[in-house]
């Protein structure tokens, strides 16, 4: 059942709280919903109390008046604003790429609510034709008229990084990731979110290593789907480098990003909670 939280300035966000156990909360991508972690929570059954928040802009979270505040810092806000609504100290924070990117930033704010991070795909480099592909479609209404037209857009662009998906899991990915309007589909998320991406997409890249490197001492692990266009496996190796304690799951026939219903994304999974346990 979806429940309502209000942020300190003011917007109503969507969020669901099922299971017991081990909190763990669930952060989606840049454009993406709660719902993004269906297969997930299938694959848990209840095993520990998964808590799905709906980023400001998204979903069915309330749009924000001031587009410059979909970004990043913001975001982490209204997480620890969240976790003090639902009087939880600690959380195992799921982070699917951008809410990947959120934990990175709680890691240097707020790392004492962090019992530990999965990153889902995501990590502190980018690769640049990620970013490109990302800004291909972001903010951009669908030409699709139905779901049946979606289907096979979605199938053009993502086809080759998700082979062997079934007709029936592209258009529950479609239902997923669009609404539909009076003339045909519509985006759910607010396509003002592309203004603060399109700003930053001519600079020069952040450096993010010291976010990732604030994640010292905090159980981690990433899972990357082996077709990604925007984690690459140097970046990986990398963080490994850094990292010697980092669990790595790697998704084959994945692109950006894991459904985290993947026996790999599972184990990575895991053997987190046990270092979480352990912790």
């Amino acid at each position: 059942m979806m429940k309502r939280f209000v942020t300190s300035d003011g917007l109503s966000l969507a969020y669901t709280d099922e299971g017991e156990g081990l909190p763990v909360l669930c952060l989606p991508g840049l454009t993406r919903n709660g719902a993004d972690f269906d297969e997930l929570a299938a694959a848990l059954k209840g095993r520990y109390r998964l808590i799905r928040l709906t980023l400001r802009g998204r979903g069915a979270s309330d749009r924000d008046p001031d587009p410059t505040n979909y970004n990043v810092g913001i975001e982490a806000r209204d997480v620890v604003e969240f976790l003090d609504h639902l009087g939880l100290k600690r959380v195992m924070i799921v982070g699917t790429s951008r809410g990947g990117l959120i934990a990175m930033v709680l890691a240097a704010t707020a790392k004492d609510r962090l019992a530990g991070v999965l990153l889902n795909d995501v990590g502190p480099e980018l690769a640049p034709e990620g970013l490109a592909n990302i800004l291909s479609y972001l903010g951009i209404e669908p030409k699709a008229k139905s779901y049946e037209e979606a289907v096979e857009a979605l199938k053009k662009r993502m086809g080759a990084r998700f082979p062997g998906l079934t007709d029936a899991k592209w258009t529950s990915l479609a239902r997923r990731w669009f609404d539909e309007g009076p003339e045909g589909l519509v985006l759910n998320y607010d396509a003002r979110i592309r203004d603060n991406i399109e700003a930053i997409a001519g600079q020069a890249a952040p450096d993010m290593w010291p976010l990732f490197d604030a994640l010292d001492g905090v159980p981690l692990a990433v899972v990357r789907g082996m077709n990604s266009d925007l984690l690459t496996a140097e970046t990986v190796e990398k963080m490994r480098e850094r990292r010697r304690d980092l669990i790595v799951g790697e998704v084959p026939d994945r692109g950006h990003v894991p459904f985290l219903d993947e026996p790999e994304a599972l184990a990575a999974l895991a053997s987190l909670v046990a270092r979480v346990g352990g912790s």
